[in-house]
């Protein structure tokens, strides 16, 4: 028998605050990786010919990698751990429970994007490679550049990183609903299954003992 307990909220309202929420994380999301990430270190040099070239030092260009990884890897985690907490909201499982959830962890991608990218130039700033104090005495000038939140510029690849989340929360919520025995997921209303006794056949006769 279904035990779960009425809603105290409208579906509707259950839809907005699970987006709200999502979106709100995102923030949280992109102020930890504007502080995690790593940031890229290199030079902007002067040419015996008089050109400006900007360099990085080392392995450093690989952190434009990384720190893309980093915010898709961050939002992975909480794509996942969303579609789990909002399966134990019982009353509103189901499929506006999935689209919310679909919606708020793009908006939280897409946020999270908005404030690391925002929060790293804040506290790395831009690399001005005109306006560099260099000359034929002093040639290198050190500078640390904002690291990446993309993994490029291209639509495809900023679409990419905004709807991954969304679809790894959906796909953890499809698969644990369909491990769910009950066709109403246990949500609100209950609907309860027909009960069929085995002792009965189709024309009201016991079974035979063939």
């Amino acid at each position: 028998m279904n035990e779960v307990a009425p809603p105290r909220i409208s579906r509707r309202r259950a839809v907005l605050v699970t987006v709200a929420g999502l979106t709100v994380a995102g923030a949280v999301v992109g102020a930890l990786w504007a502080w995690l990430a790593p940031p890229l270190h290199g030079v902007v040099a002067l040419t015996k010919s008089g050109d400006r070239i900007k360099a990085y030092l080392g392995d450093e260009a690989d952190h434009f990698f990384v720190a893309a990884v980093m915010i898709a890897g961050m939002l992975g985690v909480l794509a996942v751990v969303a579609a789990v907490l909002l399966w134990q909201w019982r009353a509103h499982r189901g499929p506006a429970m999935v689209a919310a959830l679909a919606i708020g962890t793009a908006g939280a991608a897409a946020v999270a994007a908005g404030v690391g990218a925002a929060l790293v130039r804040l506290r790395y700033g831009a690399i001005d490679i005109a306006g560099a104090p260099v000359s034929p005495q002093h040639r290198v000038h050190y500078v640390i550049e904002a690291p990446a939140v993309f993994f490029g510029h291209s639509p495809l690849q900023i679409a990419a990183t905004v709807l991954l989340p969304a679809a790894a929360a959906a796909l953890v919520y499809a698969l644990v609903a369909v491990s769910t025995h009950r066709d109403d997921l246990g949500a609100w209303p209950p609907t309860e299954m027909p009960v069929i006794d085995p002792s009965v056949t189709v024309d009201g006769a016991l079974p035979s003992a063939q």
